[in-house]
């Protein structure tokens, strides 16, 4: 075990199962010495999330779809934590119709439900968090290149990462006063639970792994070492970012 980030406590919000790249990121963090505290949101998650991560492990429960649980959810984490010093956010949703019906046919409570959870919700989490947060703490957010890019099927939730990445930026400038950092992570396409569901996820998942520069899909273990870096000291000058972990497959 490396002791990069021994004595450092880093919330993880998203993880839903094994495959989540939440997970990817909680096991490098943990493997390099750091006390991960996970999030979930209601209890039929929370059974899915003690399957994965194990009953020893600190959970508190978070709905960010409603700004006061958010800030009880962090006001908990400090009482039995204390500060903390990073946050990884990796949690989306768009309805099933709101992802198959194209752009175009985007009903206004599709979009804003959309918007609300998969980008408006780092906000929420950032401003409670970076109230429990050390100096030097960072927070990071998972993203996609759908963000910049009109990849089939995609869709609304291509539309949703653009506006996180740039909730990104911004608040990259409103927390730099206080030494906190806010980058991004644009992973490659794995198969996990959202992109299951995902129309012809299969076609995007090939495409993925047709794009790579060496032929082969980026794997939990990479995506989560970058996570680990970015909550590290040794990612201190990087913020506003989006740093790409897909091999290569943002190049074409």
């Amino acid at each position: 075990m490396s002791t990069l980030m021994q004595g450092k406590k880093i919330v993880v919000m998203g993880v839903a199962n094994s495959r989540s790249i939440a997970w990817g990121c909680a096991k490098a963090l943990e493997e390099n010495g750091a006390e991960v505290i996970y999030t979930y949101q209601n209890d039929r998650m929370k059974k899915s999330l003690t399957r994965t991560v194990g009953e020893d492990k600190s959970m508190i429960a978070c709905d960010v779809a409603d700004d006061d649980n958010v800030t009880k959810a962090f006001e908990e984490i400090h009482e039995k934590h204390g500060n903390i010093d990073g946050v990884i956010h990796a949690i989306a949703f768009a309805d099933k119709e709101t992802l198959e019906g194209g752009v175009l046919n985007t009903k206004r409570d599709g979009y804003r439900m959309a918007q609300d959870i998969s980008a408006y919700s780092l906000i929420a989490v950032s401003r409670a968090a970076s109230r429990i947060m050390n100096e030097g703490g960072s927070i990071a957010t998972l993203t996609y290149f759908g963000s910049t890019r009109a990849i089939p099927n995609y869709n609304m939730m291509g539309v949703a990462k653009a506006a996180l990445e740039s909730s990104v930026r911004y608040l990259a400038r409103d927390l730099g006063p206080q030494k906190i950092r806010v980058n991004s992570i644009s992973a490659g396409a794995m198969k996990t639970l959202a992109v299951t569901g995902i129309k012809e996820h299969s076609k995007l998942l090939q495409l993925s792994r047709d794009l790579t520069v060496d032929g082969n899909e980026v794997t939990l273990e990479e995506i989560g070492n970058v996570a680990t870096f970015l909550m590290s000291p040794l990612s201190t000058g990087v913020t506003g970012d989006v740093i790409y972990v897909d091999k290569g497959v943002h190049l074409s």
